[in-house]
């Protein structure tokens, strides 16, 4: 299953075709790596050192100066560590290094969230709580993060394993926190069996990754299908900002790029991708649907 890294490749190998350049790349040659508070970074290669942003893992650095006959980078010290509200951290030796990187992967990591932040009630994740029914308590608590009951369920008794539906049921998004410590209880009017199991599945708006190693269907409770809605959503948020008026003066590859490019190649392409993005979006949504279709059940 992909996690947070693999999308953030995703996105890149994506962006890299729209763009057609390539982010000038060497590596760490500082013996041992590097802190998280050193401001002298040795590197492998003189051919594009420059003063900017580098990136290292995924921390920004901003350089103050450089020495292209000892191969060193002088960080700018006060804000230079940790630039634009990334973290400061430690470095290995030959990490990648890249200079002046076309799409920050902290940058990236966010049009990934905004995208999976924008896409309730479209798309949902799917949470399950259990709990034992109680023929004497007709309120039972549900998450916070609980937004809709999707279905119920109770496992019957005896060797059929057979888990019957529940048709009679309300759900309170106000409930009295002093009394279930959530605001969000389901009562049940349906008869149970006293002591059996029961089940209910209910809707949560997506959450966000956070740690490359995050699981992107664990983490967000979305469906694995939708992967590819998520990166194109945040390929289209970060191609508009590279038109090519942006990308002059960074290499001489991209400047000859420039003139084979209209002005408007960056906004052209965000609006194909966002055409794509919205397509795969309502067919994911009416996949989810058909999954977790509206079932009729009674309040009362």
């Amino acid at each position: 299953m992909p996690n947070l890294g693999q999308l953030v490749s995703e996105v890149q190998s994506n962006l890299q075709g729209y763009t057609l350049r390539q982010d000038r790349i060497t590596w760490l040659a500082t013996t041992g790596g590097i802190s998280a508070t050193d401001l002298t970074i040795k590197i492998g290669s003189a051919d594009n050192l420059a003063k900017g942003i580098v990136q290292i893992d995924q921390e920004l650095i901003w350089v103050n100066s450089f020495d292209r006959q000892n191969l060193t980078l002088q960080v700018a010290p006060g804000f230079g560590r940790g630039y634009m509200g990334t973290t400061p951290s430690p470095h290995a030796e030959l990490a990648q290094v890249i200079l002046t990187p076309t799409f920050p992967i902290t940058m990236i990591q966010q049009a990934l969230n905004d995208t999976i932040n924008s896409l309730y009630p479209k798309l949902f994740g799917v949470a399950l709580t259990t709990f034992q029914y109680n023929a004497a308590q007709i309120a039972y608590p549900l998450p916070d993060d609980a937004r809709d009951v999707l279905f119920i369920s109770w496992q019957t008794p005896g060797p059929s394993k057979e888990w019957l539906p529940t048709n009679r049921w309300r759900m309170d998004r106000m409930a009295n926190v002093p009394a279930f410590n959530t605001t969000k209880t389901v009562n049940i009017y349906d008869k149970i069996v006293p002591g059996r199991t029961v089940q209910v599945y209910y809707s949560i708006i997506p959450n966000n990754l956070t740690n490359n190693n995050d699981d992107f269907a664990t983490v967000t409770g979305l469906p694995e299908s939708s992967r590819d809605v998520i990166t194109l959503g945040a390929a289209y948020r970060l191609l508009s900002y590279i038109d090519t008026g942006r990308i002059n003066l960074s290499s001489a590859e991209a400047d000859l790029a420039d003139t084979k490019l209209p002005s408007t190649a960056g906004a052209s392409a965000s609006k194909y991708i966002f055409a794509l993005y919205q397509q795969r979006l309502q067919e994911e949504s009416v996949k989810l649907q058909d999954r977790f279709p509206i079932r009729v059940h009674y309040t009362k």
